[in-house]
């Protein structure tokens, strides 16, 4: 079971390891990919296109340039901030801040599609 206190969900999730953080890193699809793949959300990857839902850089589309699991936060294309001295960075963005769009093509990312919406459809019957 797990703990209901904040303070111990907190601890748990900074505390997890890199490959479990991997799943703190899913973003919601668009309708369309929702539809076709069968599937609500997937781990983002580098190579996707996204469009940020909500923050400054709302309804910016742009591909996701970097993804950190350590952090929790992905870089877009187009989502920068100007240093004092004129210099362009990005700015991390929250996958949950972001729907996916596109999907980067990937054979593994294949694999995982068919398994999860084989399961979506059997649980709808």
């Amino acid at each position: 079971m797990v703990s209901k206190q904040r303070r111990k969900q907190r601890l748990s999730l900074y505390a997890a390891p890199l490959h479990r953080r991997h799943r703190y890193l899913s973003a919601p699809l668009s309708h369309e990919l929702r539809k076709k793949h069968g599937v609500r959300s997937l781990p983002v990857r580098k190579g996707d296109k996204v469009r940020i839902v909500c923050g400054d850089f709302k309804k910016l589309e742009g591909d996701v340039l970097d993804v950190n699991a350590k952090r929790r936060y992905i870089h877009v294309g187009g989502a920068t901030t100007t240093k004092t001295d004129g210099t362009h960075v990005p700015r991390p963005v929250a996958p949950s801040n972001v729907t996916l769009i596109k999907l980067a093509p990937d054979k593994e990312r294949d694999k995982v599609l068919e398994r999860r919406s084989k399961i979506g459809k059997e649980g709808a019957k």
